[in-house]
């Protein structure tokens, strides 16, 4: 039980608390909204083709589903988790 009485539940195989997949999740979703931001902005200003842009954006696709698709993933994960815990 926690200090207000409250029994706390424990769920199996979960790791580092309630918010660690949300917070996962929502920084992937910015990240991919970002990358198609200044990919657009880089289309319309002429400083990449779109023939190039959709190679790249294919790769970055099938990367995805490659081995290596965990340890980017973990990369990412611990360089937003570095940046979290700077304070200004």
């Amino acid at each position: 039980m926690d200090p207000a009485g409250c029994a706390r539940r424990h769920t199996p195989g979960r790791q580092g608390g309630p918010t660690k997949g949300v917070i996962s999740v929502a920084i992937s979703l910015s990240v991919v909204l970002l990358l198609a931001i200044v990919l657009v902005v880089m289309i319309r200003g002429g400083s990449i083709k779109t023939g190039p842009a959709i190679v790249a954006a294919l790769f970055g696709f099938f990367m995805a589903s490659t081995g290596m698709a965990p340890s980017i993933n973990r990369f990412l994960n611990s360089l937003a988790e570095t940046i979290d815990q700077i304070k200004f």
